[in-house]
Formats: structure tokens, sequence, C-alpha cells
């Protein structure tokens, strides 16, 4: 039977450069201790030795740990895997987060949190003990829940805010969720619609609400009232079709729905064709996320592009810049989404 190959240590790299254990680690981890010369040794001898550093090489020093911790929340995202529904809120996470980190030589780890109750301490202080985190992202709708915030700031961890808006501890990144709403209602009222209807989230994301501001406002500076428009849902399917029915079955219903996010959008569409309508013909409509499913209906929709890979990227540079000092100059820190306007958009029949 053939040997395995020994693998290759930081001591192996230490006694083929001639140096400490202390200082391959510095060199490692990039810190600006080391000689010019003492790092173009070091890093020699890892080049000859085929050397990649280990997580356990770098905590060497004893300063960190180079792991990034991102939390969400339990159920949410266990319901979203097991509908396989093609959410993919956390697949775009960690795609961001995780090349982030690999440029840096960092690494990403998800933990899923039971944030709705009060085991929420509990799971948090162990998820720290056991992995030592430098940084923590938090994602909605828990970015601002005290019980997650308080413990982090009292550790002195930097800790990153995604969807959030408000002042305190913490680096608060938004992806301008008011400002897509109102993209997406000024590329509806572009097309000649004015009854332009909308279906919100939950209350316990405050994304919801400024969505709901965006297009108020988009709706208030053409001139036009909102009143009787809003529907709201849970972000679930089933919630999506009472919402949907609110709106359509009114006498004068919208020509134009903008709907909060992709589960709400086609179960819309469901209703809308249980209804006899035909899209975009009869209805146009805009839906928040983008996830890969609505490119495949029939009509593909018109979707708010939420850059979460994008987002996650840069809360891994900010925290990685925290661990030195270094703080963005303005919060919160934006990251705008985008529209992608596809075939569920077009001129109202009847001129809106």
């Amino acid at each position: 039977m053939a040997r395995r190959k020994q693998a290759v240590t930081i001591k192996h790299v230490a006694a083929e450069a001639g140096v400490s254990l202390q200082t391959v680690s510095r060199v490692i981890n990039n810190e600006n201790s080391v000689r010019p010369e003492m790092k173009a040794r070091v890093q020699s001898a890892i080049d000859n030795l085929g050397y990649v550093p280990s997580i356990a090489a770098q905590r060497m020093s004893g300063s960190r740990s180079y792991i990034i911790l991102a939390l969400n929340d339990r159920d949410r995202t266990i319901a979203d895997w097991r509908a396989r529904q093609g959410t993919d809120w956390v697949d775009q996470m960690l795609l961001g987060g995780m090349l982030s980190c690999a440029e840096h030589g960092y690494r990403l780890m998800i933990e899923l949190v039971d944030t709705r109750n009060d085991h929420v301490e509990r799971e948090l202080a162990a998820a720290i003990a056991a992995l030592q985190p430098d940084g923590v992202i938090l994602t909605p709708p828990h970015s601002d829940n005290p019980l997650i915030t308080g413990p982090l700031a009292q550790r002195q961890i930097p800790f990153a805010r995604i969807g959030s808006r408000s002042a305190g501890d913490g680096i608060a990144l938004t992806m301008d969720d008011e400002g897509a709403a109102g993209q997406a209602t000024r590329h509806l009222l572009a097309l000649g619609h004015r009854r332009i209807g909308f279906i919100a989230g939950p209350s316990d994301y405050q994304l919801s609400g400024w969505r709901v501001d965006g297009w108020r406002a988009a709706m208030k500076e053409a001139g036009i009232s909102t009143e009787g428009l809003l529907a709201t849902g849970d972000f679930s399917y089933g919630s999506g079709e009472q919402a949907a029915r609110t709106l359509l079955e009114m006498p004068n219903r919208p020509s134009a729905i903008i709907v909060s996010n992709d589960q709400m959008a086609l179960a819309t569409i469901e209703v809308a064709h249980g209804m006899g309508l035909s899209i975009p013909a009869d209805l146009s409509l805009v839906c928040f996320d983008n996830t890969p499913l609505v490119r495949f209906t029939r009509p593909p929709l018109t979707a708010i592009d939420q850059p979460v890979a994008e987002i996650t990227a840069r809360a891994v540079e900010l925290l990685i810049a925290a661990q030195r000092g270094e703080l963005p100059a303005a919060l919160p820190v934006v990251v705008p989404a985008s529209l992608v306007a596809r075939e569920s958009t077009a001129a109202p029949r009847n001129g809106g």
C-alpha cells in the first residue's frame, strides 16, 4: 500500500527558511513587523514546499481567528431549504462572503440561530465561544436585534448589519430598498401605468416599510394617490395569494403591481391567470429578489435584483478593515439594487 504523502506544516516552513515559528506566522498573517528580506525568505520556503496555511497556523499569533461568522434565522432558512422553491439568499450570501474572505485569507462560516425567542443569547454565546470570530454579519430581520447586537458590542466583536439604516453599534449596510421601490414604480409610470398596486412584506422586516415608502414617494411625485392600493403578506406564497386577490378583486383594480418578494409574485401570477387576466396585457408585474425562478415564469418577471453577494462581500471587507481600526466614513454603506426589465411589464391596455 502506498504511503500517504506527509502534509507540509508550519514547522517544515520554519526549518526550510531557517526562522522561528513566530516569524512564519507573522508572514502568513501579513504583519508589517517582518523585514522584507525575511518575508521573502519565508515566502520562498512556502512556495518551494507547497505549503497551504491552515486556520490553526494563522491563529498562532493569538490575535485573530480568521473567521467571519454570518448569522441567519434558523426557522426561515430551514423552511426555505426544505421547500426547495428557488430561494437563494443564503447561496448568494455564501458566494459573496466566501470569495471576499478567500481574498484576505479568511474563512466564512454560517450559523443558524433561533433569533425569535429567549434562546438567542445562549445560542449566540455558544457560537462565539466555539468559533471566536473576528467579525459577525447579521441579516434581516435581525440586524438590529438588541439581544444580538448588545452582546457583540459588549465583547467588542466587529459586526455588520445588512438591511439596517439605524444608528448604533456595528456597521450598517443597505441595498437602498426605498430607492429600489421608487425605481420599480417609475419604470411602471414611464410605461403609462397610473393605478400601481403594492404587495408589502411583513412589518418585522424594516425593509418592508422602506419599500412602501419608496413606492408612495414615487407615486406622490407623479401626483397619483396610493389610497386602497396597498396589500400586505408575510413573504409566503399563501399570503401572496390573499394579497393579490385583495387588489385584483377591486372594482377598479390596478393595472400593475409591485410585489415585495418572488414567492408572493408567483402567487400573484396564479391568481391573475385564475381570473383570466393576461400578463402583461392586463396586468404588469415587478417583483423583488430576482431569484432564478422568475426567469422561467411565463412571462419572465421584471425584477429588482438585490445585490446580496455584493453587499455580503462588502460587509466582509469592512469587518476585516475594522480589525485594523478602520471604519467607513459614512453610514449606512449603500450597495444599491438594480432593475432587470423582462416581459412581465408593458404599457397598460386601457391607459393605466
